[in-house]
């Protein structure tokens, strides 16, 4: 299989305002996002996908690539997709890395891509990691996710699934969804063209609108959580972390 990984980045974020470019160490950001998902072995083009001058700059001054997007997408799966429909006409899959994630794996991008090759009736894939932590069990902003035995999304949801009924159970864990995807090219396409789903619309979650369609999102399981930047608390407890690393 032909792999592209598309790393879409928005400048204007509510949170954290030019989120791509924050330093972390001498680095910012999205070179940061950017080396780690070049590290991956199936990976044959990376690219950031933005809708900001500044941004496609920095990128293009540490040797990156970038190509310049609308500025009216309402999700990062737009983004990509309309950079796949420009100039990534002879890949099979596409890798979509969130911009603000400087955790991520070389390996991360390789297990996704390698799901779709392994599961030939998926069009979607994704990560998740097991989690025990009661109090992300219930934040809203941890998604879960719960699977049949083929390691096949069931559902998505910011609520605690599943439900534990019986309190003397022993397992308290859970999937907790990881925000990188695998999307065959013609899948991408179509998906960025249909129309939002109920559910998709009420968890605020636009994964579900390929579940809802009845396509198939295969789930790998990684021992190795993602740690996503959306606040200024976010960033500095990342920063701190960083400490001592080149």
């Amino acid at each position: 299989m032909k792999v592209a990984v598309v790393i879409p980045a928005r400048y204007a974020s509510t949170r954290l305002p030019g989120k791509p470019l924050l330093k972390i160490g001498n680095k910012t950001l999205i070179q940061m996002v950017y080396e780690r998902a070049a590290t991956a072995r199936c990976a044959e083009t990376v690219l950031v996908a933005t809708d900001d001058e500044r941004v496609a700059k920095a990128v293009r001054s540490f040797g990156g690539r970038a190509h310049m997007t609308r500025s009216d997408h309402a999700s990062g799966t737009d983004r990509v997709a309309e950079v796949v429909r420009e100039v990534l006409g002879e890949v099979d899959v596409v890798v979509n890395v969130q911009g603000d994630e400087p955790d991520i794996r070389g390996e991360h991008v390789d297990t996704v891509a390698g799901l779709l090759e392994e599961d030939p009736d998926a069009s979607m894939s994704t990560l998740a990691c097991v989690m025990t932590d009661e109090k992300a069990m219930h934040d809203p902003n941890q998604v879960k996710v719960v699977c049949d035995a083929k390691g096949r999304a069931l559902y998505f949801s910011r609520s605690p699934i599943p439900f534990v009924r019986d309190e003397t159970s022993r397992d308290r864990s859970f999937l907790g969804h990881l925000g990188i995807y695998g999307y065959r090219r013609e899948f991408l396409l179509q998906f960025s063209e249909m129309p939002q789903t109920d559910l998709e619309r009420k968890e605020r979650l636009e994964q579900l609108r390929a579940l809802e369609n009845g396509f198939i999102i295969r789930v790998g399981v990684t021992p190795h959580a993602v740690f996503g930047i959306d606040t200024p608390e976010d960033l500095e407890r990342f920063r701190s972390s960083q400490k001592g690393e080149p």
